[in-house]
């Protein structure tokens, strides 16, 4: 009776979280953003919400089965339900708090499978590097195909940029970033050898050993073929909600595949800059529709909207199915035995 209440108070706590957080992120738009965001509601076509809404989910399913997918080599098999749950959880987590989602799905898959979380962490940090790499191609490709607008864009950026820092000493903030980073490498290379035999250190060499197996996970994959088609599988479904995204406003349904391309680049910059892409994703879209002469933050504020809805709603059912789920499974098996 004690683990239900338990259960139902961790499970309100998480929605309240979640209905603070909306009324927060909402609380900081200005004024005239606030009005655009509210006549977008008015006139916007929430028909086209729908398939957003299934390729938003379906690309947080994707995520979750290509994860699987990278803890296999580890020598586990987590099940797909408990991974998108655990997925879900982390990314409704790094909404609010930066990188603490990435803890919290490794804490519970860990958790609920069975699986050590430093091993887990090193998959993360493996998907997070893969991710980069991806995000380079996608800006590069970007570039090639709508060279014509985007370069002038770029180029004025940089411009200005390069004008604000003008006065700023690269070189010497380089030269101390430099020898700090070596003095803190030879002094950590000092403690660690010096108290090799100290509880902490054994556990940080424990993590090391971890982080270092969850890594080299990658280079054990014997599902390669189907880890980079999920991962396009990811890239395309992200591309997909942005241009039909552009249905649902009058000002940007003329708007193509190309135009979605460059919304996709920077908005994922913006996302990877503030948690959640808090303010920065609306204002990175606009300068992007800019560049189509669409001066409208309303599609950004939109699609921010939307998405992160999608992400506190299913992530506070994911954290309510995942403990009922793993209650249920684990009374089960004690019935049987």
């Amino acid at each position: 009776m004690r683990k239900k209440i338990f259960a139902v108070i961790k499970y309100l706590i998480f929605l309240g979280i979640g209905i603070f957080l909306m009324w927060w992120q909402f609380s900081k738009m200005t004024p005239a953003q606030n009005l655009q965001f509210r006549e977008s509601l008015r006139h916007a076509n929430y028909i086209v919400l729908i398939p957003i809404v299934i390729l938003a989910i379906l690309s947080h399913l994707s995520r979750a089965v290509r994860w699987k997918i990278m803890i296999e080599p580890l020598g586990y098999k987590p099940s797909t339900s408990n991974t998108f749950y655990a997925t879900m959880c982390g990314y409704f987590a790094n909404t609010f708090i930066p990188r603490a989602g990435e803890i919290l799905r490794c804490t519970l898959l860990g958790r609920y499978e069975k699986i050590a979380i430093n091993k887990l962490i090193g998959t993360i940090l493996v998907e997070r590097i893969f991710d980069l790499f991806c995000y380079f191609l996608l800006v590069i490709f970007t570039f090639i195909i709508q060279f014509g607008k985007v370069s002038e864009f770029v180029k004025t950026k940089v411009f200005q940029i390069s004008n604000k820092n003008a006065e700023l000493p690269w070189i010497k903030i380089l030269s101390v970033v430099g020898l700090f980073s070596l003095i803190l490498y030879i002094f950590s290379r000092w403690i660690l050898k010096k108290y090799a035999g100290h509880r902490h250190i054994i556990r940080l060499r424990g993590l090391h050993m971890g982080l270092k197996e969850g890594i080299i996970s990658i280079l054990r994959l014997k599902r390669r073929k189907a880890f980079l088609l999920q991962s396009a599988f990811i890239w395309l479904l992200y591309l997909s909600q942005i241009y039909i995204g552009f249905y649902a406003l009058s000002a940007t349904t003329g708007l193509g595949f190309g135009a979605a391309f460059s919304v996709l680049s920077l908005a994922t910059l913006a996302i990877i800059v503030a948690p959640g892409g808090i303010g920065a994703f609306p204002v990175a879209v606009q300068q992007v529709l800019l560049i189509y002469s669409i001066d409208n933050i309303s599609f950004g504020w939109l699609m921010w909207g939307t998405t992160t809805a999608i992400i506190i709603i299913v992530g506070l059912i994911s954290f309510g199915l995942l403990i009922y789920n793993n209650k249920n499974n684990n009374e089960r098996k004690q019935q049987n035995q």
